[in-house]
């Protein structure tokens, strides 16, 4: 059997997290089993989907690298399949048209929570053979089996058994003849010859609905695995208030997406103590078996880390296209400055994200507006003579690397009897307008001499008081 899985989202807004690990466990079960990865979009709720959503979810797989084989397919471009195969139910008498108002359904209900018994449908229409009244557009309702139980063995969940009797008939078709969630997943995953659904465990309580509606077609149901939720730091389900959630938003906060794969895969599932995987891995030991049935909670702090660890990993020119378009993000040029892959060496160890990279970055491409009030204090009489020193002998370096300005600024320290940190500060701040930089020698190897010159004026007139 050639196994064939699928991701169905519904485009009514982002993709979240959740729905992105749902994803990635579908699609690693495919590329293990070398089959189909299908991209399927539901998009039945015309009044809730958008363009958008639909263009963001397309967005968030590709940049994820999550490449599906088959897709992206439509619901709502199959809406005559679906209506085929709802008139063949009514035709094999396992579905039958209903006529019931909704002050009918409402007394009905009302009835029921007064005996304290569970609101459903109670079949009125499921055998009637008097006219149906005038003036009503019926639903289809499915005929659910009256009795007898359906088992679903889920891999992740273990045997779960639903009694028959607890499944009231479901509406497969609306009265605008539009059909609903749990016919048209039946009808897309037998025609699309899915054999494994792994998704979220809140669509469990629909599996045995559609299992019915399988077997009423003759159908071989697939096989499923329910994946536990995600919940937030504090225990309760992951939502905005909890900070990102929207796979492209990690994208904007300067996430590489190999990171977030890796952080996902390892909610709810592990393989010993590993915590690094790399694509290949994954795809090599992930078993929806082994994924835990009780919820994940997420950890921002451990992302952040796995972040960090792939900008450190992460190959230079790659690198330095991304940075190039999250210093575009903040309007700054990067044609006009050292080159990026240089600025990103000293870079990779100090960034947790990209875009705190970027902002890191931005000082090798535009002057500091302004000396941090806190750093100025280095900038006094008692460094002028100092950082007067440091330009002249800045000024005929023969060599400008940063071993050679480390070795100068050295030498000067030796000279005035200071340790180094008495020297690089000063000249920190007249370079960069803060205390914090990469280190000096490499910072200002990166300036070049004629902006170093140009910083250190500007400190020295700053010192003597005169506008800068």
């Amino acid at each position: 059997m050639s196994v064939r899985t699928r991701f169905a989202p519904s485009p009514t807004g982002y993709l979240h997290v959740g729905g992105a690990r749902t994803a990635l466990f579908s699609w690693l079960y495919a590329r293990k089993h070398k089959g189909t990865f299908i991209l399927r979009i539901e998009d039945t709720d015309l009044e809730r989907s958008t363009p958008q959503a639909v263009q963001a979810i397309l967005q968030s797989m590709e940049w994820l690298g999550l490449k599906y084989d088959e897709g992206p397919y439509y619901q709502t471009r199959h809406f005559e399949r679906y209506h085929e195969v709802a008139r063949q139910l009514l035709t094999a008498g396992k579905a039958y048209r209903c006529y019931c108002s909704r002050e009918e359904l409402e007394a009905m209900r009302a009835e029921q929570m007064a005996r304290r018994e569970k609101p459903r449908y109670n079949g009125r229409c499921r055998d009637r053979r008097d006219p149906p009244p005038p003036g009503v557009t019926p639903v289809i309702r499915f005929k659910n089996p009256l009795d007898g139980e359906v088992v679903v063995e889920d891999q992740i969940h273990g045997r779960v058994v639903f009694d028959n009797r607890e499944l009231d008939d479901l509406i497969i078709v609306r009265a605008d003849g539009s059909p609903t969630y749990n016919f048209t997943v039946v009808v897309d995953d037998v025609d699309m010859r899915v054999t494994h659904v792994i998704r979220g465990d809140d669509h469990l309580n629909n599996t045995p609905r559609q299992i019915n509606i399988m077997q009423a077609l003759g159908a071989t149901q697939p096989v499923y695995a329910h994946v536990p939720m995600i919940l937030g730091p504090d225990g309760k389900k992951l939502s905005k208030r909890h900070g990102t959630v929207s796979v492209m938003q990690y994208e904007e906060e300067g996430y590489l997406p190999e990171a977030l794969l890796n952080y996902l895969v390892r909610l709810g599932w592990s393989h010993g103590d590993q915590e690094v995987f790399s694509v290949d891995e994954m795809i090599e030991k992930f078993d929806v078996r082994d994924v835990n049935r009780s919820a994940a909670a997420f950890n921002p702090e451990k992302l952040l880390w796995l972040n960090q660890h792939y900008i450190k990993q992460a190959e230079a020119g790659r690198l330095a296209g991304l940075l190039r378009d999250y210093l575009h993000r903040l309007g700054v040029d990067a044609s006009r400055g050292p080159a990026l892959e240089e600025v990103i060496e000293p870079l990779r160890e100090r960034s947790k994200t990209l875009v705190e990279m970027a902002n890191q970055a931005r000082i090798f491409y535009e002057d500091f507006k302004d000396y941090d009030p806190a750093a100025a204090k280095h900038l006094t009489k008692d460094s002028k003579s100092l950082l007067a020193e440091l330009r002249r002998r800045f000024a005929v370096l023969h060599d400008w690397s940063a071993p050679a300005i480390h070795t100068m600024v050295s030498q000067v320290a030796e000279e005035q009897g200071l340790k180094l940190g008495k020297v690089a500060q000063p000249l920190r701040v007249a370079a960069c307008g803060g205390t914090v930089s990469p280190p000096i020698d490499v910072t200002l190897k990166l300036y070049g001499r004629e902006r170093t010159l140009k910083c250190l004026d500007r400190a020295l007139a700053f010192i003597d008081g005169a506008k800068t």
